[in-house]
């Protein structure tokens, strides 16, 4: 696997950094550690122009090449899941209530040595601009970075971001043209009936009853309100009520995730939800009341710039797919892929447990293979002289 030799030489050190950071997660905004960390790792690298608290706990810095040429972004996220760690490692987690159960760690180790290379050679013009965020997991970190400025301030032209995916060969890419990731959205419907004694339900209106048939119904939005070919998940992740074997509760909750490409296809499933909320809460005589909450948008990869950064890829890694089939997962750099044309790429860790699995660990092995993939994209992005 051709990586950058100069990577492959502080690829050690790249390990360090990152076990010292999934020993120490940080959850949403406040990965101020983390920051600290980073720009510590940045300083030490001769780099001056750094921006913090940014998002909160969020860092720029600015790498300026040789001469006029573009400004490319490229970003790592930073923060960790709230969940508890049980993979075992030596390198566990610390932090009671939080893991890096994403790769997030990973990521930043990366991008770091990217930087690292870059800030010692700068063979490319114009300037690279990194950009590590907090908060992609809930929160929408990327979202307020864009809305504080980043993207203008330091006058990015194009952006890009890498992902590990488990299960896909060691340091092999994946993209497409186009959408790659989900948009995300969340409802709540909230039922409040009349409860009392389990054994005299003749007294009382009863949620769970209503519970059940809004879940059966809302199961029929794929399958009957939606045309089979297209992309469209809509699951029931939450039903909470009741207390005891011999109550009927007065109220239930029902929560769920909507995953849609398509603006259209997205109004369909919130007009279906509202009806059917309505119809059975008149079915059933109780009341229920849905809360919709849109999130993250689509990621939409620009086609030129994702077959440019699968040719970059193809330099490093002799498992490049250009075309791969679209996720239903989101990511919240979809706010920076509609401010910018750029690409989101995935970038195989082999066999291991799941993103967000207890047990899951980022595999060392890859990060000079992505980090040399950041290098190189910025080199064939804005050469010093004709492309190579």
């Amino acid at each position: 696997m051709p990586i950058v030799n100069r990577i492959a030489e502080f690829a050690e050190d790249m390990t360090m950094w990152r076990r010292h950071m999934h020993q120490t997660p940080e959850v949403g905004f406040e990965c101020h550690e983390t920051a600290r960390f980073v720009v510590e790792r940045l300083k030490s690298f001769g780099l001056t122009d750094i921006h913090e608290g940014i998002a909160t706990s969020g860092v720029v810095a600015v790498i300026e090449g040789q001469g006029a040429g573009p400004t490319i972004g490229l970003r790592a996220d930073m923060d960790a899941l709230p969940m508890e760690e049980t993979s075992g490692v030596e390198w566990s987690s610390q932090n009671p209530g939080a893991m890096h159960a994403c790769g997030h760690d990973g990521h930043t180790t990366m991008l770091l040595g990217a930087a690292r290379y870059l800030a010692e050679t700068r063979n490319f013009s114009g300037k690279v601009v990194l950009l590590f965020q907090p908060a992609e997991e809930g929160g929408g970190g990327a979202q307020v970075m864009v809305q504080e400025g980043v993207l203008d301030t330091f006058g990015v032209d194009k952006v890009y971001a890498l992902h590990n995916a488990p299960d896909f060969e060691e340091g092999g890419f994946y993209t497409c043209p186009g959408p790659i990731m989900a948009a995300v959205d969340t409802f709540h419907i909230d039922i409040t009936g009349v409860g009392g004694h389990g054994a005299m339900p003749h007294q009382t209106k009863d949620p769970i009853a209503a519970c059940l048939g809004i879940g059966a119904a809302i199961q029929t939005i794929v399958s009957r309100n939606h045309y089979a070919l297209e992309d469209l998940v809509v699951s029931i992740t939450q039903i909470h009520s009741g207390s005891a074997d011999n109550i009927i509760p007065e109220a239930a909750y029902i929560n769920g995730t909507v995953r849609t490409f398509d603006t259209e296809v997205q109004n369909m499933v919130k007009r279906r939800l509202q009806a059917i909320v309505d119809g059975q809460a008149a079915a059933y005589d109780v009341t229920a009341t849905l809360r919709y909450e849109t999130g993250y948008p689509a990621t939409i990869n620009n086609p030129n710039e994702a077959d440019f950064a699968a040719g970059v890829a193809r330099e490093i890694s002799a498992m490049v797919e250009d075309d791969a089939q679209r996720e239903m997962g989101a990511e919240d750099f979809s706010y920076m892929l509609e401010e910018r044309d750029g690409a989101y790429l995935f970038i195989g860790q082999g066999e291991s447990a799941g993103l967000h699995h207890p047990a899951y660990d980022f595999n060392d092995a890859i990060s000079p293979v992505g980090a040399s993939f950041f290098a190189r994209l910025v080199e064939r992005a804005a050469p010093l002289g004709p492309a190579k």
